[in-house]
């Protein structure tokens, strides 16, 4: 393997990445762990929150704490005005075109499970097929499955290459005429790959086939525009995107939306009830039964406003100058392997070291303050295909981390290398 990065080339490398992007907005990185700086790299898994989410929330705790919608006193208004505002802030950062649009989940899962449970089955009969690639998430899998069980359908398969991508042709050779519904990560959460969304869209859609795009890993790393992808639903997560835990959103096309039933039954939900029947709201308050999360949905926005503030652009490219220099770096240790070498590729690195166990990986990082994940990372089929049955350890950068911390990476990696005695 190639040794590390003469020190010019490693300082040409290092650009904008030398302090991180608003590092210091994050009270979270700014501790230590067994005694040593805290090297937060498990950004895909959740990403930390700035002080503008935390203190959003705790305003909203403080003072506006009340239900939403069917209130009339003031804390019920403020309530409503905030959990409405923050849904017209996800339509914003989507580039989706109207609020109404706009579903509040309690994340990624939930989206699919909604679409997968009020858009798809409803249309499926025995024999049609519904299409995915082996690089899914099981979020994005066991819900389909779930759908074809129920009804006699199919699922298929998009096979993966060796850098850990779904070509375009596999997908084009396996969009049939009983083909009903594709559904693809955006990127993905164990190797990084970026799929070509819109042209895999274009493809389903010259065939009349609808689209969901998993945008868990893709929302806070790269732009998105739902329109100009012109998928017909798009989910992600709050707290993948520098948001609270248990909220996220569903994008769906307005067409779409309304012709979905609910997917739970009880308050706000409705528009009218009686014993002997129920007329429901319209969208998207038709799939939001119940009292919402509305501290979770007030986070999310304050989060999303945050990220458009810095530019996805920006963060984009300076996630990448951090995974050029974190992979060659890697590639020079004795023993590594790294798994998701797609010519477009998010700011991921899953990597195995010959004879270690990634969980030893992992527990040896953490020794020195790294957090890393390890396993299969809810994507055991993608980790079959590459047999992989104990998975990877796996390294996400988002825009606050540093070039000091690829350092420490780099480091720590090699004296799990050296107590394992590998080379």
């Amino acid at each position: 393997m190639d040794g590390p990065l003469p020190r010019p080339v490693a300082r040409a490398l290092r650009g904008t990445a030398e302090g991180g992007i608003r590092r210091s907005d994050f009270p979270l990185l700014h501790q230590t762990v067994h005694g040593k700086r805290l090297v937060y790299l498990d950004n895909a898994a959740s990403t930390p929150m700035p002080q503008a989410v935390i203190d959003a929330l705790v305003r909203y705790a403080s003072c506006d704490h009340a239900n939403v919608h069917r209130g009339v006193h003031a804390l019920s208004q403020r309530a409503t005005d905030a959990f409405e505002d923050a849904r017209a802030r996800v339509q914003r950062f989507l580039g989706a075109t109207d609020p109404s649009q706009i579903v509040f989940v309690r994340g990624t899962t939930e989206a699919i499970n909604l679409v997968a449970h009020s858009f798809v089955q409803p249309r499926l009969r025995a024999g049609d097929e519904i299409l995915v690639s082996a690089l899914e998430h099981h979020s994005n899998i066991v819900p389909w499955q779930m759908a074809c069980a129920r009804t006699g359908a199919h699922l298929r398969v998009v096979p993966l290459d060796a850098s850990a991508t779904p070509r375009l042709e596999e997908w084009e050779a396996r969009i049939g005429p009983r083909t009903r519904f594709v559904a693809l990560a955006h990127v993905s959460n164990a190797f990084g790959t970026v799929n070509d969304v819109a042209r895999i869209v274009a493809l389903a859609h010259a065939r009349g086939v609808p689209v969901l795009v998993d945008g868990a890993q893709a929302a806070a790393h790269l732009p998105v525009d739902v329109c100009a992808l012109d998928c017909d639903f798009y989910a992600f997560s709050g707290h993948k995107t520098c948001g609270p835990t248990g909220i996220g959103a569903l994008y769906g096309k307005s067409e779409h939306l309304q012709e979905m039933p609910p997917y739970q039954g009880g308050g706000d939900m409705i528009r009218a009830v009686t014993l002997e029947a129920t007329q429901y709201a319209e969208p998207p308050h038709r799939f939001e039964a119940g009292t919402p999360h509305i501290a979770g949905a007030v986070g999310l926005g304050c989060a999303l406003e945050y990220l458009a503030n810095i530019g996805l652009r920006t963060i984009y490219a300076h996630e990448h100058e951090l995974l050029a220099y974190a992979t060659h770096e890697l590639q020079a240790i004795d023993g590594i392997r790294i798994f998701g070498t797609s010519a477009e590729k998010s700011a991921i690195l899953s990597f195995t070291i010959d004879g270690i166990h990634p969980h030893d990986i992992g527990s040896i990082l953490d020794g020195e303050g790294i957090a890393v994940r390890t396993g299969h990372h809810c994507a055991m089929p993608a980790m079959q295909h590459f047999d992989l049955p104990a998975g990877t350890a796996r390294a996400s950068f988002a825009f606050y981390n540093t070039f000091d911390d690829v350092d420490a990476l780099v480091a720590a990696t090699r004296e799990v290398v050296r107590v394992f005695g590998v080379g």
